[in-house]
C-alpha cells in the first residue's frame, strides 16, 4: 500500500558519473511529505552520491531534482537548505572549536528561521539540545563527547536550520542495541514534534526495518526495488545483492 501525502522530493532519472564510473544510473525516486523513507545498498552503491546530488553537493550529469514542485537541479547548496533541505553526514562536521550550545546556535543563526540575535539564537540552540538529550553536555566540546552523542549534535546541527526534509547519513552506525533503539525513538520524534519528513541511509536493518514506511534499495547506482520494509526484505534481488539469507527484525 502507497503512502497517499503530497510528494515532497523527487527525482527524475538522475545519473551521476565519476570520469568513467556510474554511481548512479537514471535513478527515480520520490519522497512524500511525513514518510520516513529507508535507502540501503552494499557499499559503493550510490546512496551518499545520492544524498550528495539532492544536497546540491554534487551536481547530476543527468535527470533532474524538484522539491515541492520547484525544480533545484541547479540551485547550490545554500539555497536548497534555505527551502528546507537538510543534511546529516556519515563522519560527523561539528565546528570543533565551539562548544555544543555554539555548533547549534550557528545552524540557528543562519537557518530558514531568522533569530533575533545570538541571545535568541542560544535559547533556541538550547531547546534543539534538550530535545537531542544533550543539555547536560551543552558546554563542552564537540571531542569531549561519545560517538551516540556526537550522532545526536549532528542531528542537532540539522535540525537548528529547521528543515522540511532531513537527510540522514548513518546515524545508527557504530552504535550498540540500546543506543540504537534510543536513535530509533528520536527519529520517530523528529518526525512527530516538528513534521519533518525523513530520508535515511542505513546499513542497520533494525533500524531501517522499525522505522521506515518504505525501503529503495541501490545497487551498482541502479535502483532495484523499492516498498514496505517486509516487501523489500523479501526481494530475491536485494537478499542476494546486500541482505544475505536473514536480515533483524524488529
Amino acid at each position: 500500500m502507497g503512502f497517499t501525502g503530497t510528494i515532497m522530493l523527487e527525482g527524475k532519472k538522475i545519473t551521476k558519473r565519476f570520469g568513467g564510473l556510474t554511481a548512479l544510473s537514471e535513478v527515480d525516486f520520490d519522497v512524500h511529505r511525513g514518510e520516513i523513507v529507508g535507502l540501503i545498498g552494499p557499499n559503493g552503491s550510490g546512496k551518499t552520491t545520492l544524498f550528495n546530488v539532492i544536497s546540491g553537493i554534487y551536481a547530476p550529469d543527468g535527470g533532474d531534482l524538484f522539491f515541492e514542485d520547484r525544480k533545484i537541479t541547479n540551485l547550490p547548496p545554500y539555497k536548497r537548505a534555505r527551502l528546507g533541505i537538510g543534511r546529516t553526514f556519515q563522519i560527523v562536521r561539528p565546528l570543533t572549536g565551539l562548544n555544543l550550545i555554539e555548533n547549534v546556535s550557528t545552524g540557528v543563526l543562519y537557518g530558514r528561521k531568522k533569530t533575533a540575535g545570538a541571545r535568541g539564537a542560544r535559547e533556541k540552540a538550547m531547546e534543539i539540545l534538550a530535545f537531542t538529550g544533550l543539555t547536560e553536555k551543552a558546554r563542552r566540546l564537540p571531542s569531549e563527547l561519545v560517538l551516540e552523542d556526537r550522532k545526536r549534535l549532528e542531528i542537532a546541527r540539522a535540525l537548528a536550520l529547521n528543515p522540511e526534509i532531513l537527510l540522514l547519513d548513518e546515524v545508527f552506525a557504530g552504535l550498540n542495541p540500546t543506543e540504537i533503539s534510543n536513535a530509533i525513538e528520536l527519529t520517530f520524534r523528529i518526525r512527530d514534534t516538528y513534521g519533518t519528513t525523513i530520508f535515511m541511509i542505513e546499513h542497520v536493518m533494525k533500524a531501517i526495518m522499525c522505522t521506515c514506511s518504505r525501503i529503495m534499495v541501490l545497487n551498482f547506482g541502479t535502483k532495484i526495488t523499492e516498498g514496505p520494509p517486509e516487501e523489500v526484505a523479501n526481494h530475491p534481488e536485494v537478499i542476494s545483492a546486500y541482505l544475505g539469507a536473514a536480515y533483524a527484525a524488529c
